[in-house]
C-alpha cells in the first residue's frame, strides 16, 4: 500500500513472515504490522491522519503516564504537577510522547525526552523492537533524571483491526476508564472476558491481576491466534481494553497502572504509578507471539 504524505524517516523492520513499519517523528508509532501478508493494526492511508487523530491508529508507546489523569493542578511528590486537557473528557490522556519526534538510536532502538509542560520531571522513554520468526518482543523503558523521586507509568496502545476475538484472563477489573472507581470488582457480565470471542461495543475498561498469557486475540477469518504477554521489573500489570463502536478495531493495552494513577498514588489505592527514585527505571516488556488455529468462541 502506497502512502500518501509518507515521511523520510519509515523505518521497516523484517522482510519474512513478520513485517513492523515505524514513524520515529510521529511518536515512534508502530504504524503497520503484518504478519504472513495480513495488517493487524489499524493503518492508515495516509500518515498526516496521525496529526489529526492521533489516538486511534496503529499502536503507540504511553509516558509518563497510561490511559487518563486529572488535568489541572495537583500537588504530588513535593511537585505541582499541573498538565493540561488532551482529549474530548477533559482529562490528560496517554502521556507526553505519542506524537513526539523520537531519536532512532539503532536499527530498532528509539529516544525521546519526556517531561515538561505541567510534569516536574525531566525523564527519557526508551523503545527496543525485536522481530522473530513468529513473533514481536516491544521492551519500554522509563529513566527519571529528576533530582527527585517521580511517578512513572508505561503503556502499549495497539489498535487491531476487526473483526477479532478478544479474551483478557483476568478476574477484576475496573469497570469505566473515564470514571475509575478506587477499587477493582469481579469481572461479570459484558466485563468477563476470560473466553475469546467478540467485545461488547463501547467497553472501555481496565482489568486487574491477569492471568498468563494476559491477552488472546483470534482473527476469525483465518484462525490466526496471538498471543499477548507483558511484564513489568517493578512487578504491577494492568490490561486496558476499548471497543468504540465508531472504529473498526479494538484496543488492547498492557500498563503498569490503572486509571487516574496519581489520585491512586495519592490516596493509597491499588494500580497506582510508581515512585522511581533518581536514575532508576521502569521497563514493560511485552511479547505478541502468532500462530494458526481453530477455537470455540463465546459467541
Amino acid at each position: 500500500m502506497s502512502l500518501s504524505g509518507s515521511p523520510l524517516d519509515t523505518v521497516v523492520l523484517g522482510s519474512g513472515a513478520i513485517e513492523l513499519t515505524v514513524l520515529p517523528q510521529r511518536g515512534a508509532r508502530l504504524h503497520r504490522l503484518r504478519v504472513d501478508g495480513h495488517d493487524l493494526l489499524r493503518t492508515p492511508a495516509d500518515v498526516r491522519s496521525y496529526d489529526d487523530e492521533p489516538f486511534y491508529w496503529g499502536a503507540f508507546v504511553m509516558a509518563p503516564w497510561c490511559n487518563r489523569l486529572a488535568a489541572g493542578p495537583l500537588e504530588v511528590a513535593g511537585q505541582t504537577v499541573d498538565l493540561p486537557i488532551s482529549f474530548r473528557d477533559g482529562t490528560a490522556i496517554h502521556g507526553q510522547v505519542y506524537a513526539r519526534p523520537w531519536r532512532q538510536q539503532g536499527e530498532s532502538v528509539f529516544e525521546v525526552e519526556a517531561g515538561g509542560k505541567g510534569w516536574p520531571w525531566p525523564c527519557r522513554v526508551r523503545l527496543e523492537l525485536e522481530l522473530e520468526s513468529a513473533g514481536l518482543t516491544i521492551v519500554q523503558s522509563i529513566v527519571n533524571l529528576a533530582d527527585d523521586a517521580m511517578p512513572a507509568g508505561l503503556g502499549l496502545h495497539p489498535w487491531f483491526v476487526r473483526p477479532v476475538e478478544v479474551a483478557v484472563h483476568a478476574p477484576s477489573v475496573f469497570t469505566s476508564n473515564n470514571a475509575s472507581s478506587p477499587q477493582p470488582e469481579p469481572v461479570t457480565g459484558k466485563h468477563d472476558l476470560r473466553r475469546l470471542g467478540r467485545m461488547t461495543p463501547d467497553l472501555d475498561a481496565t482489568w486487574a491481576d491477569p492471568g498468563e498469557p494476559p491477552v488472546e486475540l483470534r482473527w476469525p477469518a483465518d484462525g490466526r491466534v496471538c498471543r499477548l504477554t507483558a511484564g513489568s521489573n517493578r512487578g504491577n500489570l494492568f490490561i486496558t481494553a476499548a471497543s468504540p463502536s465508531d472504529v473498526d478495531a479494538v484496543a488492547v493495552e498492557p500498563q503498569t497502572h490503572a486509571p487516574q494513577g496519581l489520585r491512586r498514588l495519592l490516596n493509597g489505592e491499588p494500580g497506582a504509578l510508581q515512585l522511581i527514585e533518581p536514575g532508576g527505571s521502569l521497563v514493560l516488556t511485552t511479547r505478541l507471539s502468532f500462530e494458526q488455529r481453530n477455537g470455540e468462541s463465546r459467541a
